[in-house]
């Protein structure tokens, strides 16, 4: 284990109720943001009155939203016209996506956006059933810097305004403060670009970042949605430090082949004076939790699957097995089990916190083994070392989407593997080889809450257009001479998918969330259901169908609704593509 930092931030809003405890604020007005929850500001608001300072402490992070959270009426609410900022520092409808998941809070309440300008000020007018109209001015700091690729970002950050007659004369500031979950990030981004990770692929076996801090956990109310700056962390830390090594390798942003090595942010909660970062380099001493889970059927089961339960429920398939080792030596399982008609390819987990597919693989080969008549292989869990780490990560945070399990143990997504050792990868090949497929079934899954990086630009970078859900939704890749076969698989599929009970309901709602805060589609729509179409030669087998359910990270009755609609996407594709011939 090598230590590359280890150190201490003072906490922002201990740090500020300090300074304006001191005799000079008396009397005075202080509004202040920054990246705590509700009760901790509400607290120390208590203590400055106490001393005669009237303070307003409000959140940085999502400061809209905050405002409809902790202080506007609602009762009676019928209509909200909202003027929200437009900066040439962040993509035009940056800050309709930050007012996110204003849309579903509001219920039946009308909401509209319209442009304004730079000013970082929402305006916004509240129209109630009794003819009452009232107007607020909502503040969402932010500043504009240079991040670690050299890009000009617009993030959110701490700021404090100070206005009044204290008790030594006028004392007045309206001014940008970097806080401590600010400081915390820039220190661990510095360290990792300023260390000598040499030019060999991969840099380490796991990247360690440790940090401990105060900050936000809260649920908004509506649908799956969660608002937490400890997530944001997370994310952050893991997608600008993959940005860094693709960069550092001489590879574009983006790029799905680099092998970095394991880089895991665990962020905890922590009520204390100070926020603490630990980075370290460390071996595969394993990560490793197995939830205790019962083995019941796989279509109720309402959380992600125990490695025990994948390898009972393939165990009890018919067929020929096969497997390959992981980077940190777990088994890639599969079988395949001969038939008529043409092969199919079902997967599940190549990205491993995409969990619903791996029941959904599960639950449709049985499907198919009890018809009798399917030809196909089936891997249930591509990605054993990401399943593995998302399920320790979520033993601290089980509602977060955790990207970091998103890859290999090597830091790399499986399917884009460049060179030997293929490892997990061996295991599709295997398949392919095996049964000849032509159609791979791949099943995938997003986030079912906002996804977000706050001290990188807010939106997650090169993934903006997942940045908050839009229901269940298909991608369809074909290699050149395949779009006829394509389009017909595709009718076939959304038109069978449409018959799937609350399917189009939930796909409804969704949208109309996305639409309102997005203020564009960015898709197409087949029989209700998102569909998008790409010629690519890169997809193994002329025909991949790539589901995505938003279930990252979601449990109970719609988890059990999530593995249902991925269930049914495998077997609708396999009857159509059957039909097809």
């Amino acid at each position: 284990m090598a230590v590359l930092f280890d150190g201490s931030f003072m906490r922002s809003l201990h740090a500020w109720e300090a300074e304006f405890s001191k005799p000079v604020y008396r009397d005075a007005e202080v509004e202040a943001w920054l990246f705590e929850d509700e009760p901790a500001r509400r607290a120390a608001e208590a203590r400055l009155a106490a001393l005669g300072v009237r303070a307003r402490l409000r959140s940085a992070y999502k400061p809209f939203v905050h405002f409809f959270l902790e202080g506007a009426d609602l009762d009676g609410l019928v209509a909200a016209r909202v003027r929200y900022p437009v900066h040439p520092a962040a993509a035009p409808n940056r800050f309709t996506l930050e007012a996110y998941p204003l849309a579903g809070m509001l219920g039946d309440a009308s909401l509209t956006f319209e442009a304004g300008d730079e000013s970082l000020w929402y305006d916004v007018e509240l129209r109630y059933a009794d003819g009452r109209l009232t107007r607020h001015r909502v503040f969402a700091p932010n500043h504009v810097a240079v991040d670690h690729l050299g890009e000009a970002t617009l993030s959110p950050t701490g700021w404090v305004r100070v206005s009044g007659e204290g008790a030594s004369g006028a004392v007045t500031c309206d001014e940008r403060r970097t806080t401590d979950i600010e400081q915390l990030f820039e220190a661990a981004v510095r360290t990792v670009v300023g260390h000598d990770w040499g030019q060999s692929e991969p840099y380490f076996e796991r990247l360690l970042l440790r940090a401990d801090l105060a900050g936000i956990e809260r649920e908004p109310g509506c649908g799956d949605e969660l608002i937490s700056t400890f997530e944001a962390l997370h994310e952050d830390f893991y997608f600008s430090l993959l940005e860094f090594f693709q960069r550092h390798s001489g590879r574009p942003l983006g790029d799905r082949g680099l092998q970095p090595g394991q880089i895991v942010p665990d962020v905890r909660c922590a009520d204390r004076a100070s926020s603490h970062l630990r980075i370290c380099t460390e071996s595969f001493a394993h990560i490793e939790v197995e939830p205790k889970t019962d083995f019941v059927p796989l279509a109720e089961t309402q959380a992600p699957l125990s490695a025990r339960c994948i390898a009972r429920a393939l165990g009890g398939l018919e067929g020929q097995r096969f497997a390959a080792t992981s980077r940190e030596g777990r088994e890639v399982l599969g079988v395949y089990r001969p038939g008529p008609g043409p092969a199919v390819l079902i997967s599940g987990g190549q990205h491993a916190n995409e969990t619903s597919g791996v029941v959904g693989a599960l639950r449709a080969a049985q499907v198919l083994q009890q018809q009798g008549v399917a030809h196909f292989a089936v891997i249930a869990s591509e990605n054993p070392d990401g399943y593995a780490l998302h399920q320790a990560l979520c033993a601290t945070h089980p509602r977060h989407m955790h990207h970091a399990a998103r890859y290999s143990a090597l830091g790399d997504d499986i399917a884009y593997r460049e060179r030997a050792p293929l490892l997990e990868r061996a295991a599709r090949d295997q398949a392919i080889h095996l049964s000849g497929a032509k159609l791979h079934i791949n099943l995938h899954g997003y986030p079912a809450h906002e996804w977000t990086r706050p001290l990188s630009g807010y939106l997650p970078r090169g993934f903006e257009l997942w940045t908050i859900p839009k229901g269940f939704f298909l991608v369809l890749r074909h290699h050149p001479g395949w779009l006829e076969a394509a389009q017909y698989l595709l009718a076939g599929v959304t038109a069978r998918l449409a018959l799937v009970p609350g399917l189009l309901d939930f796909n409804m709602r969704q949208i109309a969330w996305f639409r309102a805060h997005a203020l564009a589609d960015g898709f197409d729509t087949l029989n209700g259901i998102p569909v998008q179409f790409t010629e690519s030669t890169r997809e193994a087998t002329p025909l991949s169908l790539i589901t995505e359910f938003p279930d990252e990270t979601i449990y109970g009755d719609a988890f059990r609704f999530a593995h249902d609609v991925q269930t049914a996407a495998v077997l609708a594709a396999v009857e159509v593509y059957r039909a097809g011939g």
